[in-house]
């Protein structure tokens, strides 16, 4: 069976909204018991409509067979961005400065139980950052998921750890990394 991949804008997020909905509760809730307020499918879906609503976001949803298997989105980190406000350690000025064109931020990828350790992360990741333009990528990752090994799947796509930050009071703190959108 092949997984394709789909591209998607914010003005077709109506139509994918609950399919990323649905695969947001099945993996964080029934897979990891993640049922913390801040990762409540309520909380979930108010930070996707606020991250939509800004310039340059996408999406990529995986399908197989018609099931929906995972997704990827994110958007470019504007010259208002707060991105980097919450670092626990500032970074240098040069280094934070956007501009809308310079960092995009992966926000989310979630793969579905029967498709994880398949490649299909890998290829929703990739599927999402082949049109962007772009000059690097930036996500934020517990440490604590997998025990790293969440983090050692992103340092073996390229990504470095430049710091730690809890951008929402009842977040977790993650470890902030980067790397070129064009895989070096």
């Amino acid at each position: 069976m092949t997984v394709v991949f789909s591209q998607a804008t914010a003005e077709q997020l109506p139509a994918i909204r609950e399919e990323i909905l649905r695969i947001h509760q099945e993996v964080r809730h029934r897979d990891f018991q993640i049922l913390t307020e801040f990762q409540s499918v309520e909380r979930f879906d108010e930070r996707l409509a606020n991250y939509a609503s800004r310039p340059g976001w996408t999406a990529v949803i995986g399908h197989e067979d018609g099931e929906a298997v995972g997704f990827a989105f994110g958007v470019p980190l504007g010259p208002d961005t707060q991105w980097w406000s919450t670092m626990t350690e500032p970074l240098p000025a040069e280094f934070i400065k956007e501009d809308g064109k310079r960092t995009v931020a992966l926000n989310e990828i979630v793969v579905r139980r029967p498709w994880r350790g398949s490649g299909v992360a890998w290829q929703l990741h990739e599927t999402w950052l082949a049109p962007r333009t772009e000059e690097r990528v930036t996500l934020l990752v517990n440490p604590a998921n997998g025990n790293g090994a969440v983090q050692a799947v992103y340092e073996a796509w390229g990504y470095r750890v430049v710091g730690h930050q809890q951008p929402f009071p009842d977040s977790p703190k993650y470890a902030a990394m980067v790397r070129p959108v064009a895989r070096p």
